[in-house]
C-alpha cells in the first residue's frame, strides 16, 4: 500500500499545506482555462444555453470515482484510510440551498470566484470578500449554530451501503448516468440555440 500518501507518512502536516497550495493553484488555473472565472459563462448554466459547468464537474466526479476504484482494486489505495465526511442531512439541505441561491445571485461558487479574482475581475473580488465575511461571521457565531449543525446526523454513509449493492455496481451506474447526462445536456444546448435563432418558434 502507498496511498493515501498522507496517512502512510509520505509527508507531514507542513508539507501537506504546500501540496494543497500547489494543487489549489493548478485547480484554479484549469478553472480559468475552462472559462469558469467568468460569471457570464457560469450563469449560462442556469439559462440552459451552455452546460459546460455540468459537463466539467460531472467529468471530474466520474474521473475521481474511477481513479479511486481502480487504485483500490489494484491494491495501491487503502479505502479504509480515506476520510469520509459524516452525513448531516438537514445541514446538507440548508447549506445546499444557501450556496445555490448565492451562486445564482452572484454568478460564482467559492472556487470560481477565487479564480476570477486572481485574474483581476472586480466582481470576483467582491464575491470573495462576501464569502470571506460570511465565513468569519459563521466562525464567530458558531456557538449559536452548533446545535443546528448536529441535526440530522446519519453518520458516515456511502451509496453502496444505502442502496445495498456492491461498489462496482454503483460505479457502473454513475458512469451510465454521466453518459446519459452528457447526451442530455448537449441536446438541451442545441435546443436552446435553435430557439434563439431568428424566426424560431416561441413555443
Amino acid at each position: 500500500m502507498n496511498l493515501p500518501l498522507y496517512k502512510f507518512g509520505a509527508f507531514g502536516d507542513e508539507a501537506s499545506l504546500v501540496v494543497a497550495f500547489v494543487i489549489g493553484i493548478g485547480f484554479g488555473w484549469f478553472l480559468e482555462r475552462a472559462g469558469f472565472g467568468n460569471a457570464r459563462k457560469l450563469m449560462a448554466q442556469f439559462y440552459l444555453t451552455d452546460m459546460a459547468v455540468f459537463k466539467v464537474m460531472f467529468s471530474a466526479v466520474v474521473t475521481a470515482l474511477l481513479g479511486v476504484t481502480y487504485l483500490a482494486w489494484a491494491g495501491w489505495l487503502d479505502l479504509s484510510l480515506v476520510y469520509y465526511v459524516p452525513t448531516y442531512w438537514i445541514t446538507a439541505i440548508l447549506g445546499g440551498l444557501l450556496m445555490g441561491v448565492g451562486f445564482v445571485i452572484g454568478g460564482y461558487c467559492p472556487g470560481t470566484s477565487v479564480a476570477s479574482m486572481a485574474t483581476g475581475r472586480i466582481d470576483g473580488l467582491v464575491y470573495v470578500a462576501g464569502f470571506a465575511a460570511g465565513t468569519l461571521g459563521f466562525v464567530l457565531g458558531y456557538p449559536l449554530f452548533k446545535e443546528l449543525l448536529a441535526m440530522g446526523d446519519l453518520g458516515v454513509l456511502t451509496l453502496p451501503e444505502v442502496a445495498g449493492v456492491r461498489w462496482g455496481i454503483v460505479v457502473f451506474g454513475v458512469v451510465l448516468l454521466a453518459i446519459g447526462g452528457f447526451a442530455g445536456a448537449t441536446w438541451v444546448e442545441k435546443w436552446m440555440a435553435a430557439r434563439a435563432e431568428p424566426g424560431a418558434s416561441a413555443e
